[in-house]
């Protein structure tokens, strides 16, 4: 089972930029393809981003189409969500997710979570 710790988390103002990591460890990471959700409160956690195992692949929601960016770095076991031009709708806590099979945007279908780490972004 692979573990996923996130950070890089914080407050930033609008039309700011944030990059988010996921640190993995306990298996093969280039194995698992990775993804990141988010969840704000009172909503359902929800797809934001994905990559295939050897990160030549990469999908995104639409409404954070052309202002994020995933990559991964499979000799650090880690991914990173590079988020720019913040609107205050992206607050949320964003959770790295790892999967061995296909991407998924569905939240059901993740097989490993890591423990979240919030974006706050101020108006």
């Amino acid at each position: 089972q692979v573990q996923l710790v996130e950070s890089g988390g914080g407050l930033v103002q609008a039309g700011g930029s944030l990059r988010l990591s996921c640190a993995a460890s306990g298996r093969t990471f280039s194995s698992y393809t990775m993804g990141w959700f988010r969840q704000a409160p009172g909503k359902e956690r929800e797809f934001v981003a994905a990559i295939s195992w050897g990160g030549g692949y990469q999908y995104y929601a639409d409404s954070v189409k052309g202002r994020f960016t995933i990559s991964r770095d499979n000799a650090k076991n880690t991914v990173y969500l590079q988020m720019s031009s913040l609107k205050a709708e992206d607050t949320a806590v964003y959770y790295c997710a790892a999967r061995t099979k296909y991407i998924t945007t569905n939240a059901d279908d993740v097989g490993a979570w890591g423990q979240g780490t919030q974006v706050t972004v101020s108006s």
